[in-house]
């Protein structure tokens, strides 16, 4: 079995690595050419040129949207608008959706309107919702008004709702049926589409006016009679769906519990309006989760790797300054005892291990309050509580592990003394990180303010000047 054979279908990386050999192989070969003097010279580079070309869009005909997108992410920019320009049009709304939002951006500079407005013409309603913020307004307008009326008044509602609710989730393609007609009724029913949507396991069962009756799964229809009527064998009860101002992080959390493929979307009459999918939710879930990635570390928004230096600097900035501010605490709170480190050498060597320990300490805390948090599983009332399971951990952790430093201080520097205040600073310390771990993301919870955003920052500066601060005073006041 050669090497083709056995490279697996779905080897986004693989995809990658060719891509970026035909276009390294493009650069050198027209580069060659290029300085090469010989007859009808131009005719040859042309010729070259187009070879390359032809290459690179059979390959890239080859890929999976979402594989094309991953490509140009990892592409330099300057390589990335080159694949970008051989994707055929049709395809540019599909990619434009899959790539993030950093990279989005750099592709749709280049775009012009007329090529926007084709894009964003391929893309249903719910989609199209989701690529409107970062398009033109004049593209946007001249979208609108060459949808139908059904398509216009599914965009304006997606639209209409908050970015992180079902609302803003769910799509539009779905297939209903009536509960009075047969099963033999409804499979001829769905042989007429060319296609069923995707992540479609169950049809919903309405009536007239498109309240939701029950639901219909593919797998009953398949196996049951086909001469039973659909209210015969459809589920009426137990049903899970979802309002559209649900809040998305709610419904993913159901989808994980019930294991769904796909559930209704209803309004407050009961009538079906949409469909969330696992599709969505997994995207959703994705785009979470990079968030609080990204939020941990002070960082605003997903950075294209290959942005300018600055828009990175502006990505980065912010956080940084409050870096600096804190470390410069930090630094003071030292010079507050150079006296007491100029007596004892031993102090400066010490110093780094109380607060490296708690500042790993509470951002270990603090991570697990705010997956919690995402998760739904902390209300302000649990706070108290939190607090004091956290404090006993940082209790135990202090006097074992702070235990073994002080025993190691004792050993190394020949002070008993030393030992017991390298034991308790760092007991202090880890109880400073915990309370500090939980009251951080409570009290932004409180404020309306993103738990996750710059939490190690804030930790981090607690811990650090914290356990100099008390570090350094302890062994003023016992060891001086």
């Amino acid at each position: 079995m050669t090497q083709e054979d056995e490279r697996h279908p779905d080897d986004v990386q693989q995809h990658l690595r060719e891509v970026q050999e035909l276009l390294s192989r493009h650069k050198l070969v027209e580069g060659l050419v290029h300085r090469q003097d010989m007859p009808r010279h131009e005719l040859v580079e042309n010729l070259v040129h187009k070879q390359h070309v032809a290459e690179l869009q059979t390959k890239l005909d080859e890929l999976h949207p979402a594989d094309i997108a991953y490509v140009l992410e990892a592409l330099p920019l300057d390589e990335r608008l080159f694949v970008w320009d051989l994707v055929k049009a049709e395809r540019d709304g599909e990619i434009l959706l899959e790539v993030s939002d950093a990279v989005r951006e750099s592709l749709i500079e280049t775009m012009d309107p007329h090529e926007l407005k084709a894009a964003a013409e391929t893309l249903d309603a719910d989609e199209l919702a989701d690529l409107a913020p970062d398009l033109p307004p004049e593209v946007i307008q001249d979208v609108f008004q060459s949808l139908d009326s059904e398509g216009r008044e599914q965009l304006r509602a997606a639209m209409s709702y908050a970015e992180d609710s079902v609302g803003a989730l769910m799509d539009f393609d779905m297939v209903t049926v009536r509960e009075d007609v047969t099963l033999e009724v409804v499979l001829r029913y769905l042989r007429r589409f060319e296609e069923l949507p995707d992540h479609t396991d169950k049809l919903f069962v309405v009536d007239r006016e498109d309240h939701l009756k029950g639901i219909l799964t593919l797998e009953k229809l398949l196996i049951t009679d086909p001469d039973l009527e659909v209210h015969e064998v459809m589920q009426h009860d137990q049903i899970i769906s979802f309002q559209p101002d649900d809040d998305a992080d709610e419904a993913a959390q159901a989808f994980e519990r019930y294991d769904l493929v796909s559930a209704p979307v209803v309004d407050t009459e009961k009538r079906v309006i949409g469909r969330l999918t696992v599709a969505d939710v997994v995207d959703f879930i994705r785009e979470e989760s990079e968030h609080e990635i990204l939020a941990h570390a002070g960082l605003r928004e997903g950075e294209d790797i290959f942005a300018s230096v600055w828009d990175s600097v502006k990505n980065r900035w912010a956080w940084l300054a409050v870096n600096l501010v804190t470390a410069f605490i930090a630094s003071r709170v030292i010079g507050a005892f150079e006296g007491s480190i100029e007596k004892l050498v031993a102090l400066a060597a010490l110093m780094p291990i109380v607060a490296g320990i708690g500042g790993n300490s509470g951002n270990q805390t603090i991570t697990m309050i705010v997956r919690a948090i995402a998760m739904g599983q902390v209300e302000q009332d649990a706070r108290n509580r939190l607090l004091k399971k956290e404090l006993g951990v940082a209790l135990f952790n202090g006097i074992v592990w702070g235990g073994l430093l002080g025993v190691l201080a004792w050993w190394l520097y020949g002070s008993a003394s030393l030992g017991m205040v390298m034991t308790a600073a760092m007991t202090l310390n880890l109880l400073l990180a915990a309370t500090a771990g939980v009251l951080i993301p409570m009290i932004r919870i409180r404020l309306g303010a993103d738990p996750a955003i710059g939490s190690s920052v804030m930790i981090t500066a607690l811990t650090d000047s914290g356990g100099f601060f008390i570090f350094l005073g302890l062994a003023t006041l016992f060891l001086l």
